[in-house]
């Protein structure tokens, strides 16, 4: 029996020690080795010195054109079973060319996070105004929304999310699927051989300064959150650690303020076993935040705002961890630095949360189950998405022949 084909269109090439979403990738592909299919990876970005080698574990590669025509002959010859598009954004650009060429393909729509989400946080914190559902509908919205109805199934990576989609915007449950992050249990073993509190020092932040939510929260933990700890914590440092730090990123290095930029950093596990408490600042975003997951399975507690703690918990006890008010987070890091008690139950608390709340083999069976069972009743699933097909049927009259516009113009103007 031949293996059945994936086919992952991916916004940019999945770089793991770089950023969450290239570790969310990697977990995808892992499933989808486990269950016996063969996958190809494309992407019409260009490679960095981050980026994963996907060859090494058995993945084929290829690189594609945007607005080019050789992807249709492309996907035609290798006629996948399923296409996952990364991001909504690839969706858009790939998604009409896959339905012409591979109508029977499965297409899943992996979003990352939310955008629209992030987004609508990100202008009302610009405007100095609390976040609410008014902010949901804005640009990003109406495209990710489109996209959502487009696909076959959409993967959502955070119960929040599941809610607001649901919610607010009566999203169809059939076309959507709660996928977390995908981990593997965290054994006594594990935790008895990570540093105690006593071998441990100093406070550290992470995160890929691509990320607009990163950037802002290093910022903020520079103007208005380290001041107050380091006052109450003179000796004290803040490591900071992210992919593509900027001129002005590196600037803000101060060793006598003891916040320290250190720029990227290749073992994420080494950096957080070495430090006392995690910060994560987050003032908008969306999604899982990698940070806090890293935190929790190295054992180091993470002082959160409700941003970055949202979707991880659920019920489970973090209301001392989760802080908005910025006098409120530095006393509460201050204490957990200095108490080893306080710092021990949130070491624990984390390792429950992992073992209780993203274990993957659960997720990763429901999933396959989904995708069995739609493989059986395609036709039956996509005439009951009404909206999808009417969304469809207007993305290829208008994206296909823009696309192709854009195609002959580029051929006539090579240059």
């Amino acid at each position: 029996m031949k293996q059945p084909k994936l086919l992952i269109i991916g916004f940019v090439w999945p770089e793991p020690n770089s950023t969450a979403a290239g570790s969310r990738m990697l977990q995808l592909i892992d499933m989808f080795k486990n269950s016996g299919y063969q996958i190809t990876f494309v992407s019409a970005s260009s490679k960095t010195n981050q980026s994963f080698a996907l060859e090494a574990i058995g993945v084929q590669t290829a690189s594609i054109q945007l607005n080019h025509s050789g992807f249709d002959d492309f996907i035609s010859e290798l006629n996948p079973q399923i296409v996952i598009f990364d991001r909504f954004m690839t969706e858009e650009q790939f998604g009409w060319r896959v339905t012409e060429n591979c109508p029977n393909a499965i297409k899943i729509l992996d979003t990352e996070d939310l955008h629209f989400l992030r987004k609508g946080r990100q202008i009302a914190l610009k405007q100095g105004i609390p976040f609410d559902d008014s902010f949901l509908y804005n640009d990003f919205t109406k495209r990710e929304i489109a996209s959502i109805y487009r696909s076959d199934l959409s993967l959502i990576i955070s119960e929040e999310e599941m809610c607001f989609l649901r919610g607010e915007f009566e999203i169809n449950p059939n076309l959507l699927v709660y996928l977390p992050f995908l981990l593997n249990p965290i054994t006594s073993a594990q935790i008895e051989a990570l540093p105690k509190f006593e071998e441990r020092s100093n406070f550290v932040t992470i995160g890929n300064f691509r990320h607009e939510p990163n950037l802002d929260a290093v910022l903020y933990l520079k103007q208005t959150i380290w001041p107050l700890i380091k006052a109450k914590l003179p000796e004290a440092e803040l490591h900071i650690y992210g992919a593509y730090p900027t001129e002005k990123v590196l600037q803000l290095n101060n060793e006598k303020e003891g916040f320290l930029v250190k720029g990227h950093v290749a073992d994420v596990n080494t950096v957080m076993q070495n430090s006392r408490i995690c910060l994560a600042p987050l003032r908008f975003g969306a999604g899982l935040k990698g940070k806090v997951i890293d935190a929790m399975t190295n054992g180091t507690p993470c002082i959160m705002t409700t941003v970055a703690a949202e979707g991880i918990f659920n019920l489970m006890e973090t209301d001392d961890c989760v802080l908005d008010n910025p006098k409120d987070y530095a006393k509460q890091a201050v204490l957990l630095y200095k108490d080893p008690s306080e710092w021990q139950f949130y070491s624990n608390n984390g390792f429950k949360v992992i073992n209780e709340r993203f274990q993957k083999e659960k997720f990763e069976k429901a999933l396959i189950n989904t995708i069995e069972n739609l493989s059986n009743n395609l036709a039956r699933h996509r005439q009951e998405n009404f909206i999808g097909q009417l969304l469809q049927h207007h993305t290829i009259q208008s994206t296909k022949y823009m696309s192709k516009w854009i195609e002959a113009k580029q051929i006539q103007n090579p240059n």
